[in-house]
């Protein structure tokens, strides 16, 4: 395993430390905090971002918890394979995911699932329920009712993987897009808030060459989710999962009906819509920790 020098010195376990670790071949980078000897927290990011989403976030779980923050490949530190030789799907994140929780010897954990998280853990839920102790979702979507608008020029590209519909959400990959992804739907009041390092970060990123295509394979994957929400839905009322539902209820991508819609299969999910877009952490983040925190304090044990 490869580690970063970064906080390896100190002895203070809340601290986050910078790992990468090969998986099947590919190097998968992720950021670690906590005692191992505390319940596990896995947080699953989502587009166009990383872990580093996670960043101000890590530091308050972890003098409680243990929190583990993944890279997809294709994403933040982790390694970009050529497109014409890995599948970038989500059963492959999923899978990969799986693959670093047990080399890591982590048998039961929380999922904090965003955006492109929540196909991965709710995969993760749906192959090993007993594993997975309680789920976070913020706007991170299991049901029809959550996509709206925004979706309609992707599922066109899903209809028929065209070159022109593909071309015609390209630019989503623009730093345009990306800096949208963050504010829009934010309150004015709340604007200054986001920093820009967040969303320039994350562009940086997608501007490495071949990323482009890559996010655009991805999104032609993403219809590979919506036929297994009957089967996530069903395993939320086999098994009944303590949900907590934290959403900004003004984002376009994955809309706050999303989040209203866990109630059905699961009537004791908590709900909290906050005035706020899609990247909640940016302008929300102490409140979500605060709400986390008591959330699993009752829910998962130590």
């Amino acid at each position: 395993m490869k580690n970063a020098p970064a906080d390896q010195s100190s002895t203070n376990a809340s601290l986050t430390q910078y790992h990468t670790t090969s998986i099947d071949g590919v190097d998968i980078f992720y950021r670690e905090a906590g005692s191992k000897n505390k319940p596990t927290i896995l947080l699953l990011h989502g587009f166009p971002t990383s872990s580093h989403m996670y960043r101000n976030l890590i530091p308050q779980l972890a003098e409680q918890y243990h929190v583990i923050a993944p890279d997809y490949p294709g994403f933040g530190h982790s390694g970009m394979p050529d497109r014409t030789e890995f599948a970038y799907s989500f059963d492959k994140f999923a899978e990969l995911t799986d693959k670093l929780l047990n080399q890591l010897s982590i048998k039961s954990y929380a999922i904090y699932v965003f955006d492109y998280g929540a196909p991965v853990g709710f995969r993760l839920f749906y192959k090993n329920p007993e594993r997975i102790t309680a789920i976070i979702s913020q706007n991170g979507n299991a049901y029809d009712e959550g996509i709206a608008g925004f979706w309609d020029p992707i599922k066109a590209y899903w209809q028929t993987h065209g070159e022109a519909e593909r071309e015609a959400i390209r630019w989503l990959t623009s730093i345009t897009a990306t800096r949208w992804q963050y504010h829009n739907g934010v309150p004015e009041n709340a604007a200054s808030r986001i920093s820009p390092d967040g969303w320039q970060y994350d562009q940086s990123l997608m501007d490495r060459t071949g990323n482009a295509d890559i996010q655009l394979d991805i999104f032609y994957d993403y219809r590979t989710n919506l036929p297994l929400y009957d089967k996530w839905q069903e395993a939320f009322r086999k098994h009944r999962p303590a949900l907590l539902a934290i959403w900004g209820k003004n984002d376009e991508i994955f809309v706050a009906p999303g989040a209203e819609a866990f109630k059905r299969d699961l009537p004791d999910a908590e709900i909290h819509l906050l005035d706020t877009g899609h990247f909640a952490l940016e302008t929300h983040g102490d409140e979500i920790a605060a709400l986390m925190l008591d959330f699993l304090g009752r829910k998962v044990k130590s």
